[in-house]
């Protein structure tokens, strides 16, 4: 496998992206757009992993650090407004393996919702793959990753606290905890108050999926959303998202990132599904 890395241009910053292929090369390549301060190796080396393997699969990988991360230079400018680093990592994408006509994009927690915000503008993406979309309008830490929600946060829907006491309740050792008195019972209340609350909409999520809308609208491409069932940026997205989206596809992984071995296998697979 041959990998190389790519200096380009966004705006009048530098940026830095990695380019992945293998001995056989095909046509169809995969633009990966990471999420938040994540470097273009992702969680774990995550990222590398993927397109080590899916190169070797004859798919051309391009990932890149949005300006104001890991190599880049200049300011993130937030996921609201990467659609100049896009852009630009597309153009270099291109211009790197001019052998690529069709590009497949993939993106996880708001780097999926950027590509939701500007792919119809940017244009030249051919279909979507977007994982654990971010619908949340605040700003702050995706908390995808952490062991169980905390009342209070803003990143916790009514929904995932919900789901949340639900297996506390069922768990013996809780109320063996709480016999115990080794429970907040202040916080206990005001975390069951909150999961009573109705979910309130989402401005986000509407702009969201009025972006998907006019990229299917204007480029004719084919999107899939990707979901860790338990991971909570997954579950916002499912309390914020119209029901019965069939453009959906869930898998029993509490993994953000898709690290787990078994989330591993089902995002490469399905990858490999979306380059075919």
């Amino acid at each position: 496998m041959n990998r190389m890395v790519v200096p380009f241009v966004c705006e009048d910053s530098v940026l830095f992206g990695t380019l992945d292929l293998g001995a056989a090369s095909g046509a169809t390549g995969l633009l990966i757009v990471s999420g938040g301060g994540e470097i273009r190796a992702g969680s774990w080396g995550g990222q590398a992993r993927l397109a080590t393997r899916l190169a070797n699969e004859g798919i051309p990988v391009f990932r890149f650090d949005r300006r104001g991360v890991g190599e880049s230079c200049g300011t993130n400018p937030g996921f609201r407004a990467l659609g100049p680093d896009i852009a630009a990592a597309l153009t270099a994408f291109r211009a790197a393996a001019p052998h690529v006509k069709r590009i497949v994009a993939f993106g996880n927690c708001d780097g999926a919702s950027a590509l939701m915000l500007h792919a119809a503008a940017i244009g030249g993406i051919d279909a979507l793959v977007l994982g654990n979309p971010w619908t949340l309008e605040e700003a702050g830490e995706d908390a995808g990753e952490e062991d169980g929600p905390q009342a209070g946060t803003p990143a916790h829907s009514a929904a995932s606290l919900r789901r949340h006491y639900l297996r506390r309740l069922t768990d013996p050792r809780q109320w063996l905890r709480l016999a115990r008195g080794a429970v907040d019972l202040k916080g206990l209340a005001l975390g069951l108050r909150m999961a009573a609350r109705p979910q309130p909409p989402s401005a986000l999520a509407a702009r969201l999926a009025a972006g998907l809308a006019a990229f299917e609208a204007t480029c004719g491409g084919d999107a899939l959303v990707l979901l860790a069932e338990g991971d909570r940026t997954a579950q916002l997205f499912r309390a914020h998202w119209p029901k019965g989206d069939t453009r959906i596809l869930g898998h029993a992984s509490a993994s953000h990132s898709f690290a787990d071995e078994a989330a591993r296998e089902w995002l490469f697979a399905r990858l490999l599904l979306a380059c075919a």
